[in-house]
């Protein structure tokens, strides 16, 4: 369990916060691109790590990220005209370019210079492969861009992202991607032959194995496979500061999961994934737009970033939970979509769960692990001004997960070496996972 005030420390996000200054060290995945559909379109409301921002798309097609004040008397830039080059405040006018920079101030004399002294807050972004990312800390000159194996792929082989609103603190959506233990109770199905997706071991007490990482972590799961002496090993990625890769179950899929904090109450699930083997139909582009279409779908959102992505099953309607189908086919009366069955899990313990009442086994010991290097981190860059290892090394994210069924006694670590580097020239290693 945790102390109260690490508790705090770790979940605390907002500008000032040793986490949230963490976290505005590295670049954020923040919005789809989708969202930004066309040059001078509509702004957008954005928060983000407990700041209220608007995002828009140039004339160029460069995309902006203000602070949602206009720093004149504070209006609301989400009215503002986005239009040649710019987005003007419609109370007097001022407009702002990408940069922050007052490009005009048509309510002062026109010899005036008071515009150059004027500037927005204004966070650089990049758009990669369907998702908008942006950086948020105090450098000068941004860090290099994260080089994950999704961000470099043709944009043609990517899937749109997968995006999942959940009212709860980002380190409880975060932790249930790093718990290999809970996929034998929560994802499971009641029969190997059911006809609902969902998992079904017959060994469901995974043994843990960590291997820390400049970059973060990941761990085996162990668990044994059948009755010939194979073992499974399910091998999750760990990538500071909130990023995670499941263990690969695709022969020819990459992905990555980010888990954005919109504040201390609100995280974004964002899921990057692309194919190494063809491009995306269309047919398969659509299919992801809405994942939880057989659950309801989405709600329809309002301008309110907490209304976006929010699914009609959700915790003020117990997720739409059906008790026949917990009791005919699955663990739990929701289907397998995405990490709905989850978030059941994570949002149930309130916004941000009390861990001082916590009581943890074996199977919890990434969970443990992480936890203390994410306070660590903070703590060091805090105190000592030092940071992650992969805030300056885009390299450090050209790692993979992995499955792979191995003789009792052989080492994953070692087995799987060249698997777990993107760039290693071998094939992933997979295992499949719920049928």
């Amino acid at each position: 369990m945790l102390s109260r005030e690490d508790n705090e420390l770790m979940c605390r996000v907002g500008r000032g916060t040793p986490m949230g200054e963490l976290l505005r060290q590295y670049w954020l995945p923040c919005l789809p691109s989708r969202e930004l559909p066309a040059p001078d379109g509509p702004p957008k409301k954005v928060r983000l790590l407990g700041e209220d921002l608007v995002a828009f798309r140039d004339t160029q097609g460069q995309v902006g990220l203000l602070s949602a004040n206009c720093p004149h008397r504070g209006a609301s830039l989400f009215f503002g005209r986005n239009e040649a080059c710019g987005l003007r405040c419609v109370y007097h006018g001022w407009k702002f370019d990408v940069t922050g920079l007052c490009v005009d101030m048509p309510n002062e004399p026109d010899a005036s210079t008071f515009k150059d002294k004027v500037r927005a807050r204004a966070y650089p972004c990049r758009d990669v492969n369907g998702v908008i990312w942006t950086y948020m800390g105090p450098r000068p000159a941004a860090p290099p861009f994260p080089a994950f194996e999704i961000n470099t792929l043709p944009p043609e082989h990517v899937y749109p992202p997968l995006v999942m609103l959940e009212e709860c603190n980002w380190v409880q959506a975060l932790e249930g991607d790093i718990d290999s233990s809970h996929i034998d109770y929560v994802h499971a199905k009641l029969r190997p032959d059911g006809k609902q997706r969902g998992t079904f071991h017959r060994d469901k007490r995974p043994r843990l194995e960590l291997l820390p990482t400049d970059y973060g972590a990941c761990y085996s799961a162990r668990r044994r496979w059948d009755v010939d002496g194979l073992y499974w090993h399910r091998i999750t990625q760990f990538i500071m500061p909130f990023f995670s890769m499941i263990a690969a179950s695709d022969p020819n899929l990459v992905s990555a999961r980010a888990w954005v904090p919109l504040d201390d109450n609100y995280n974004l699930q964002i899921m990057m994934r692309g194919r190494l083997d063809r491009p995306v139909t269309e047919q398969e582009r659509e299919q992801v737009r809405d994942p939880f279409a057989a659950w309801g779908g989405y709600l329809e959102p309002t301008s309110d970033p907490q209304t976006r992505y929010y699914t009609k099953a959700n915790i003020h309607n117990d997720y739409l939970v059906d008790h026949r189908l917990a009791k005919s086919d699955l663990m739990i009366g929701i289907p397998f979509l995405v990490n709905l069955q989850d978030r059941a899990m994570t949002e149930t313990m309130g916004p941000i769960y009390d861990r001082t009442q916590e009581h943890l086994g074996t199977t919890d010991a990434m969970v443990i692990y992480v936890r203390q290097r994410l306070i660590d981190a903070a703590t060091a860059l805090r105190d000592k001004s030092m940071v992650p290892a992969n805030v300056d090394d885009p390299t450090l994210c050209r790692v993979r997960p992995a499955s792979i069924l191995l003789p009792e006694g052989d080492s994953w670590i070692t087995a799987t070496e060249k698997a777990r580097q993107s760039d290693a020239g071998v094939p992933i290693a997979w295992v499949p996972f719920a049928q």
